[in-house]
């Protein structure tokens, strides 16, 4: 048996009809401009205070396509749905770019993205350079190709990314990139590695690379919404897909076939998922949480060892708070959004505005200007557009650190809730937690150890 997503990465920016914003390098002032909409007049007492500079922060380009320049051959690690997509977006990202290598765990996911490239795009992967198993990321690595998309369920993501840089590729990660604190150093290690070796690396956090969020973002730090106070971001939906064991499925496979619902590979959906609402914080306001408080539960999965729902209580470096809401549960109320509060006024993503204090709509992007002056619009195609760019202009881009934070954000907060304890920044980076299976192999696992935890202690019969 197996339930539909009813709620993908790509069904929500389809259905949120919040697509982009622009970045101010490559569209033209004329198009930056038709995609904003103000109200109101500057008067003495709404001069706007910058946040940041102009120039002090990065805004993308967020140009149709790539700009022309060296031919890019790229391999392929984990072949799933979200690895076949990231390769047809990294195809229509740029002209003179290729596949060449793909790998995964399984045969038939190989397969299945090889006929996709053949039936969608006319490339033919040659047999020697599909790779199966366990250390196929290192065949995919060697193979000859010049940047790697990174795609295979998250717990593997460090180590594949650190062998990439060793051998001097660039580097599309798919967020999260991490799951727990060994893997969260291992990231911010090779992050600075790859910046040494002037490698460029860009993560899936697409709302880096969707104009409506870059332009938010910048309306903020021009100081729209005055100093940021705090916020809330949600990502509450129903429950994700499921796969049921099969007949003749090892433990190993099982459990990577139904990723999502195994803490181990997934890292719960408050670090797979939510990270996306998270990190929008902490990207718009430049703030790293230094403690955590959170409750959270499983209600409603079928399938793997994590929770349902999570409730989370940031304190910032600053001492503004954000809260965290996230919930996987059919039959409830859904809202997939983020909201920021400032001394002036408060920004949501819901609607893509900015109010004053009074309620007042004072800014409002324009999504259907942006249809108007862009042929494309998607996010995903976006953000390797921007990433071959780098390549090609050979500017780095050390996108991991950034997304490091709000990745370690989420695993604070998971572990609070676990727990029941508070977490801290300080804490849980030098925890010595390791999600990786001590016996991970392809057969039979000691499944004991994968049980779904509970915080606290147990109440004491008298």
């Amino acid at each position: 048996m197996k339930k539909e997503n009813n709620l993908s990465r790509r069904d929500f920016l389809k259905n949120s009809a919040l697509m982009g914003a622009v970045g101010t390098l490559g569209a033209g002032a004329a198009a930056t401009a038709a995609l904003t909409s103000c109200g109101g007049g500057k008067t003495e007492s709404n001069v706007l205070k910058p946040l940041k500079e102009a120039g002090t922060y990065y805004v993308p380009e967020l140009t149709d396509m790539a700009i022309d320049g060296q031919e890019l051959k790229a391999g392929v690690i984990g072949c799933g749905g979200r690895g076949s997509g990231a390769a047809i977006n990294f195809l229509n990202a740029a002209n003179g770019v290729t596949i060449v290598a793909l790998g995964d765990v399984f045969q038939d996911r190989v397969e299945g993205l090889a006929k996709k490239l053949k039936d969608e795009k006319n490339i033919e992967i040659a047999a020697d350079k599909c790779f199966v198993g366990l250390d196929a990321y290192k065949q995919v690595i060697d193979s000859g190709v010049d940047v790697v998309i990174i795609a295979t369920p998250p717990l593997f993501r460090p180590e594949h990314f650190k062998y990439a840089t060793e051998k001097g590729k660039h580097s599309f990660l798919e967020k999260p990139i991490c799951v727990d604190p060994t893997g969260y150093r291992t990231i911010v290690a090779t992050s600075k590695q790859a910046t040494a070796k002037g490698l460029c690396v860009v993560t899936g956090t697409q709302r880096h690379h969707q104009r409506s969020y870059v332009e938010s973002y910048k309306k903020i730090m021009e100081g729209t919404i005055g100093e940021i106070t705090g916020g809330t971001v949600y990502w509450n939906q129903g429950m994700l897909w499921y796969k049921e064991r099969q007949a003749g499925w090892s433990d190993c496979e099982w459990m990577i076939k139904d990723w999502v619902n195994w803490k181990w590979l997934s890292g719960d959906h408050i670090v797979e998922q939510h990270v996306h609402n998270i990190d929008v914080f902490t990207w718009f306001s430049g703030l790293k949480p230094v403690k955590a408080v959170a409750f959270g539960s499983r209600q409603r999965r079928l399938t793997g060892d994590q929770y349902d729902n999570f409730s989370v209580d940031f304190t910032m470096e600053n001492g503004i708070h954000l809260h965290s809401m996230c919930r996987q549960i059919d039959g409830c109320a859904t809202n997939v959004s983020e909201f920021i509060q400032g001394t002036k006024g408060s920004w949501d993503s819901s609607t893509m505005e900015i109010k004053d204090l009074a309620g007042n709509v004072v800014w409002k992007y324009n999504g259907e200007a942006e249809k108007a002056n862009f042929k494309q619009t998607d996010p995903y195609t976006l953000e390797h557009a921007n990433w071959i760019t780098h390549i090609r202009s050979k500017k780095p881009i050390a996108q991991a650190e950034e997304t490091a934070v709000s990745n370690m954000a989420a695993i604070m907060g998971r572990e609070s809730a676990y727990t029941g304890a508070e977490t801290t920044w300080d804490a849980m980076t030098a925890s010595t937690i390791d999600y990786t299976p001590k016996d991970l192999n392809l057969g039979k696992m000691d499944m004991s150890t994968f049980v779904v935890q509970v915080p606290g202690k147990p109440v004491e019969k008298k």
